[in-house]
């Protein structure tokens, strides 16, 4: 099998001819330059052998056309990007939002990206998926983490009014990204967790908007839902429209086999990021012996839960595959 049909018979529930595989993570002072962060994430696909291409891009793009300004200096030392300025000052400003056209500014760079990234897998036959985030989320950090006070304000029409608008803006992007040929979505949801809210908010302020999102996408056939953090909503999000269900397994629940039968559909996961970047090649090995083993290689696609965190380490990354293909060879 190729890549692409490795991919998609996981994802129908065939047997693939061995268990797919990939990770991603980050590409500081790369990826704000289009054409670099395609070669690069290029160079990251071909190095690693991966058997789909999640888009690298950074975390916080899809605030930047909204009028954010954004200090990306910590990722590279393994932390994370932070708002500097915000036109969401009060929750009047909310009401201010327009769709971002994404023919300009960031979301026009990151189409561009993908697009150079398209170009060059053309004859390779691997999937790519381009990496969105949830309206909500996007809303949580275009406001410096003061959406939940406006709610609680009593200012929710503002908020839906702007969840609009950015799942508008979000949709069209998905949209545009499979239309260029990617072959679907990841749609990252940063707060479809019991710690973050109550899953009654969020099927009010999140989950409509997601699905907003996804109709954007329809045309995709191995749209994504990562749920991020620990504590996820499964009953919130076990019935998304998607191809592929990706959460940090091992490190938080569902285990494999209940989400498998929990939500009938192909796990991506099993791979626990930290162990990676700490280099525990012993906690790798027996976290794909324990994937093998519950599921059989069947519906799923070994992954980590979320990027790996920096610092990377090559030899690390290339033990992921050999010790998968290795494990494997011994369970046949």
């Amino acid at each position: 099998m190729n890549k692409k049909e490795r991919i998609r018979a996981a994802v129908t529930g065939e047997k693939p001819d061995c268990l797919p595989y990939s990770f991603w993570s980050h590409l500081p002072d790369v990826d704000l330059d289009p054409a670099a962060l395609a070669e690069e994430t290029y160079r990251f696909y071909k190095t690693y052998d991966i058997d789909f291409i999640k888009t690298m891009n950074n975390g916080m793009y899809a605030i930047e056309d909204y009028g954010c300004e954004i200090d990306f200096s910590e990722i590279k030392k393994g932390g994370v990007a932070r708002l500097v300025r915000t036109p969401v000052q009060s929750a009047a400003d909310w009401e201010e939002l327009s769709v971002c056209p994404v023919t300009q500014g960031t979301l026009a760079r990151e189409l561009t990206s993908l697009k150079l990234l398209l170009e060059k897998v053309r004859q390779e036959n691997v999937p790519v998926l381009f990496t969105v985030f949830s309206p909500i989320t996007i809303a949580d950090k275009l406001s410096g983490k003061q959406l939940f006070r406006h709610i609680a304000e009593g200012h929710g029409a503002a908020v839906h009014k702007a969840l609009k608008v950015i799942a508008e803006t979000t949709a069209n992007l998905a949209r545009e990204a499979i239309r260029l040929g990617a072959d679907g979505i990841f749609l990252a949801s940063q707060l479809s967790t019991y710690n973050a809210m109550h899953p009654s908010d969020y099927m009010e302020y999140g989950k409509p908007y997601d699905l907003t999102v996804f109709e954007g996408a329809e045309a995709g056939w191995f749209n994504t839902i990562h749920a991020h953090g620990d504590n996820i909503m499964l009953e919130v999000l076990r019935d998304y429209p998607v191809a592929a269900f990706n959460w940090h397994a091992w490190e938080t629940l569902p285990a494999l086999d209940e989400a498998r039968v929990l939500t009938g559909k192909c796990l991506m996961g099993g791979l626990q990021r930290m162990d990676i970047t700490n280099k525990k090649k012993n906690e790798v090995q027996h976290q794909i012996f324990k994937c093998l083993q519950m599921l059989g290689g069947r519906n799923h696609i070994l992954t980590p839960g979320c990027v790996i965190r920096y610092p990377l380490d090559n030899e690390m990354l290339a033990f992921v595959k050999r010790t998968k293909d290795y494990v494997e060879g011994c369970m046949k």
